[in-house]
């Protein structure tokens, strides 16, 4: 394997990153979510609506940034200009560390709905979870032959994966004009709730997880200024009408107990609705969807772990790219992070574990979304941004709302995720500690 410099190669541009903001955002959780909303009836609406308003806020955050500095190196350069080196470092460790935990959760999903389409995989116990690893690796080798073929990948999967998104709002429409009626037979009777709201908000955060991945590989991006605010407001406004769409068809369609229940409430709309048949291949578009998910999560944890390298936080190694400029290094390290977590997960007594990191990956999430709205607010009060024009102001206005909207969220996780995310900060000091003992050995053996 030839190793070359380190130094990022700009290959994305605007349909690519489009396509990692969709297809990162849209993985299997989504499929999902009607039913992990169920229980909060119409409240899941504004809930929805919280959400969306919410990430198009971040979303404008981002592209600001991405506008204001466009040769920085992403996320860990802007939250350094405001707050430093060691902030910047704390929230982006806990980003990195629920990337490679998503990896391992999605690989996971993705074997479960591929049992579907594949029964054999229940005749051994030893199957799903050897399945799950060999899907976790092919992407790691994937993003090891260069960013182009896995930015050729991600636009393959992320149409595919469009398509049942697509087909359930068509569904949807032509039951209302043929048979309207079905839309008032099972409205769900829960009473408005604030704290309902509230928790549905923090569940369609979950399944929002991703707006940012066209800002995360800023240094790979042609021409980042430009490109990286258009695909990031474009994938969060497709994203968040299709999922509001996709939430709320389910839950006017099926009665709320049976929904509630349901471990594939896609597949139950259309059989209901269309025939059994149908359930196969949602099934199908859900594999596809998650191998698609994973393919961006690992390019964009393989690009973060390249980062910190080049920041010093991480072994210089980790910073070595291939022939074909892709850190090999990295790519290994944290795949072989998720196939640990992923084992985890297949072992029976830590099911209950795993689940609960999935709220510890959102949690471990809005770190970096409040550093990114409140970097603009204190890069602003210092002068640093130009604050002229109306653009600047919506920007700002944005970066206010939307730091507002994250502190909404934490309270909506709840306290016991909150002091995992804490913990799970606490993890990276010895890296920090090592980081910092290096670079100061490196100043003193400088002549």
């Amino acid at each position: 394997m030839a190793e070359t410099s380190s130094a990022p190669s700009r290959a994305l541009g605007f349909w690519t990153c489009t396509a990692l903001v969709v297809g990162n955002t849209i993985a299997v959780g989504i499929f999902l979510t009607p039913a992990a909303l169920a229980p909060y009836g119409l409240n899941a609406v504004p809930a929805w609506v919280i959400t969306i308003v919410g990430c198009v806020l971040l979303a404008i955050v981002f592209s600001g940034l991405a506008q204001q500095y466009p040769a920085d190196d992403g996320p860990y350069n802007y939250t350094q200009r405001a707050f430093g080196s060691g902030t910047s470092f704390y929230v982006l460790w806990c980003y990195w560390v629920s990337t490679w935990v998503t990896n391992a959760t999605i690989a996971t999903g993705v074997v479960g709905y591929l049992s579907i389409l594949v029964p054999a995989l229940q005749s051994q116990p030893w199957l799903p979870p050897v399945t799950a690893l060999s899907m976790l690796w092919l992407f790691v080798l994937i993003n090891t032959l260069g960013i182009r073929t896995a930015a050729w990948m991600q636009m393959v999967t992320t149409v595919l994966k469009l398509l049942p998104q697509v087909g359930i709002v068509i569904l949807g429409a032509w039951l209302f004009v043929v048979h309207p009626s079905l839309y008032v037979a099972h409205i769900p009777p829960n009473p408005a709730s604030l704290r309902d709201i509230l928790a549905g908000s923090t569940i369609a955060l979950y399944s929002m997880l991703g707006i940012e991945c066209a800002m995360m590989p800023a240094g790979k991006v042609i021409d980042p200024a430009r490109t990286i605010p258009r695909a990031t407001i474009v994938g969060t406004l497709v994203t968040a009408l299709l999922y509001l769409c996709v939430s709320v068809v389910p839950m006017l369609l099926i009665p709320q107990a049976e929904l509630s229940a349901s471990n594939a409430p896609f597949a139950d709309l259309f059989g209901n609705y269309m025939g059994a048949q149908y359930g196969r291949w949602v099934a199908f578009f859900v594999v596809v969807s998650g191998l698609g998910a994973l393919n961006g999560w690992t390019l964009i944890v393989g690009d973060l772990t390249q980062t910190f390298a080049r920041h010093g936080n991480f072994p210089q190694v980790l910073g070595k790219v291939n022939s074909r400029a892709a850190p090999v290094y990295a790519l290994v390290l944290t795949g072989i992070a998720a196939s640990l977590t992923l084992v985890l997960n297949y072992n029976p007594s830590m099911a209950k574990v795993f689940t609960f990191l999935i709220n510890l990956v959102a949690a471990a999430n809005l770190p970096l979304y409040l550093a990114c709205s409140l970097a603009v607010l204190t890069l602003w009060r210092r002068g640093e941004i130009n604050r002229v024009g109306r653009r600047q102001l919506v920007w700002f206005g944005a970066a206010l709302f939307a730091a507002i909207y994250c502190v909404w969220s934490f309270v909506g996780v709840g306290r016991e995720p909150l002091l995992w995310a804490v913990a799970l900060a606490a993890m990276g000091i010895p890296f920090q500690f090592w980081a910092r003992m290096t670079r100061r050995t490196l100043v003193r053996e400088t002549p």
